[in-house]
């Protein structure tokens, strides 16, 4: 049988993969077809038989983005409320003491997730690795969306606890952690099975600080021998980094590399504190030639981080060095044009110059490099063969006009408001910035009830019972009527 095969003609600007330079070029009125399974033709006219055809004057077509780190569970529910706080001895990071106070309702998790999943396609997003907790919904959840996603499910030995704000604890429980492992090893055989095609799993041991050397090692081994990634949150507090050379006299980076797993089937998440970073107290370039040498993968979130007022020292840094470095969006806002234009930012800043990377490099991050990650070349590009993973930006847009450059105009000014649709696998997953294949409306409401249940339970789970208000003031001082 034949497959329905879809052609979109005149496109006035196409971003097709060039495989001699390996990376991105701008083809003008060209025109692109594609069946459900892969791109067919990219070029001139296209002159075969179709089923389907418009028009693409006046539109942009991008390859789908790779977000190779983001977490649904709770973090939706985590907006606005902790953005401004901080653990002072612990260098400013709320990770520890506040994220924690954070608890979701089990009927919530699936439209947090939802609403996770409409931001991130909105923002062009095709693929994803999600890194949560295991939960009925979870996989059911991402195949109707019609993304392509990895699930991630996480797992540790030991649970964070900050005590009377100043000092971090590690609170062991190895048989509950063995427990978890097992479950997740599960899930992500369930989710490489999944009759959607679209899903994939990842064996994500949580921090690497938080499970034991012979948990890490055989987390690795089960990830090898199934052919699958592994991820784990590595260098990415200077909490965990002091924690490590207190333990183990290493970086993340040096740690994992004495165990073994430090290799290209590994995506560090974020890899920020390394040994040549201002903050620490080593000053050396030992861990740039380690991650370079053994192809891992460092995905980048600089949003997140940079409202903590940390920073990656700095991207072109780790580029120039040979470091695959791709891009995700961990937490809220769940945009990964937003997360582009801030590396790209926040690149220029901590190199000291405007040069420390360019546009083009911030598109390869989000494309090819995730790819990479992924250990696929059919996605995160425009190229026949090339999995038709694509999204439709709308040039006529007032916040794209005047048109230049449109990937600059994209980044810069205009972001999710001029993406038009979002293709994954040929089929129209989003179109005018609403999913098509869940009801993320319905999730929206179902957030803002579940945020009552969340806040209410603020001050049971903090150790020192505070109340929400003695924790994250309002940004402004209240007033009633009867004050004025």
């Amino acid at each position: 049988m034949t497959k329905a095969i879809h052609v979109i003609r005149n496109v006035e600007t196409i971003v097709v993969y060039d495989e001699k330079t390996g990376t991105h070029a701008y083809l003008s009125d060209g025109d692109i077809a594609f069946d459900d399974n892969a791109i067919l033709h990219v070029g001139g006219p296209y002159e075969g038989p179709f089923e389907r055809e418009e028009q693409g004057r006046g539109r942009m077509l991008l390859p789908g983005f790779v977000n190779i780190h983001c977490h649904s569970d709770e973090e939706p529910l985590s907006k606005g409320i902790f953005d401004d706080m901080g653990t002072a001895a612990l260098w400013g990071q709320a990770m520890y003491e506040y994220s924690t106070l954070i608890e979701i309702s089990e009927e919530a998790r699936e439209a947090s997730l939802t609403v996770m999943l409409g931001d991130l396609i909105r923002s062009g997003v095709t693929t994803l690795v999600d890194i949560a907790g295991p939960h009925d919904a979870w996989l059911p959840t991402l195949a109707k969306s019609g993304a392509r996603a990895y699930a991630a499910p996480g797992f540790r030995e030991a649970r964070w606890h900050v005590e009377a704000s100043h000092r971090l604890e590690y609170r062991w429980d190895h048989a509950r952690g063995r427990e978890a492992y097992e479950r997740a090893l599960a899930c992500v055989d369930a989710a490489g099975a999944h009759p959607s095609g679209r899903l994939g799993g990842i064996v994500s041991p949580s921090q690497v600080e938080t499970c034991t050397s012979e948990l890490l090692i055989e987390a690795a081994a089960a990830a090898r021998s199934r052919g699958v990634p592994i991820t784990v949150h590595a260098a990415q507090t200077m909490a965990e980094h002091e924690e490590l050379v207190r333990r183990t006299g290493q970086t993340a980076v040096q740690y994992l590399e004495s165990l073994g797993i430090l290799d290209d089937n590994l995506i560090l998440g974020h890899c920020i504190f390394i040994d040549s970073h201002s903050w620490t107290r080593q000053r050396h370039e030992a861990d740039m030639a380690l991650l370079a040498t053994r192809g891992a993968t460092v995905a980048h979130c600089p949003v997140t981080f940079s409202r903590s007022g940390m920073i990656l020292e700095s991207i072109g840094r780790y580029r120039r060095a040979g470091i695959n470095v791709g891009l995700g969006t961990d937490s809220y806002p769940y945009n990964m044009l937003e997360e582009m234009r801030r590396a790209l930012i926040c690149a220029r800043i901590a190199g000291k110059t405007v040069f420390d990377l360019k546009t083009a490099d911030i598109l390869d991050m989000a494309t090819l490099a995730g790819a990479k990650a992924l250990g696929r070349q059919d996605i995160g590009r425009i190229a026949v063969g090339a999995r038709p993973d694509f999204s439709l930006v709308d040039l006529n847009h007032p916040a794209m006009q005047p048109v230049y450059d449109p990937l600059r105009n994209l980044l810069h000014c205009a972001a999710e408001r001029a993406v038009e649709a979002v293709y994954v696998d040929g089929r129209c997953i989003a179109r005018h910035g609403r999913l098509l294949g869940l009801d993320y409306d319905a999730a929206v409401q179902v957030i803002r009830e579940a945020s009552k249940f969340t806040t209410s339970r603020i001050a049971a789970n903090d150790p020192r019972g505070r109340s929400l208000s003695e924790l994250a003031p309002l940004s402004l001082p209240s007033k009633r009527l009867s004050d004025r």
